[in-house]
C-alpha cells in the first residue's frame, strides 16, 4: 500500500471521471505537492497490480499524452473508448475534457 504523496496522488487520480481527463501540475496541487508534476508522473509510472486507478486520465499541460510507444497508443485508445476527443495533432483540448472538481475537497 502506497504512502505518503504517492498515496494522496492516487486519491486524487481516481476521482478523474470518466471522460474527463486532468493534467500532471493539477494533480499534484490537489494532493498538496507543490511543483510536483514530476512526481505524480513518477507515481503513476510506478503502478502495478492493485485497486485499479485511471491513470489513463492524467495528461500533459498541452492536452497531450506523455507517454511514448504502446503505452502512448493504449492509453489514447482507453480515452477514446471514454468519449475523449483528440485533435489533428494527437491533442486533448482541455476547456472541453479537463476535469473541473467541486471547489473545497483536497485528497480524502
Amino acid at each position: 500500500m502506497p504512502t505518503g504523496s504517492y498515496s494522496r496522488i492516487y486519491d486524487v487520480v481516481r476521482r478523474v471521471p470518466r471522460g474527463r481527463v486532468a493534467t500532471y501540475g493539477q494533480v499534484a496541487r490537489l494532493a498538496c505537492i507543490p511543483n510536483g508534476a514530476r512526481q505524480v508522473g513518477y507515481a503513476l509510472h510506478a503502478l502495478h497490480d492493485g485497486p485499479p486507478i485511471p491513470w489513463h486520465r492524467v495528461v500533459n499541460a498541452l492536452g497531450g499524452i506523455s507517454l511514448r510507444g504502446e503505452s502512448a497508443a493504449r492509453q489514447r485508445r482507453r480515452l477514446e473508448r471514454e468519449g475523449v476527443r483528440f485533435d489533428a495533432g494527437g491533442r486533448i483540448r482541455l476547456a472541453d475534457f479537463a476535469w473541473r472538481p467541486r471547489r473545497g475537497r483536497g485528497p480524502r
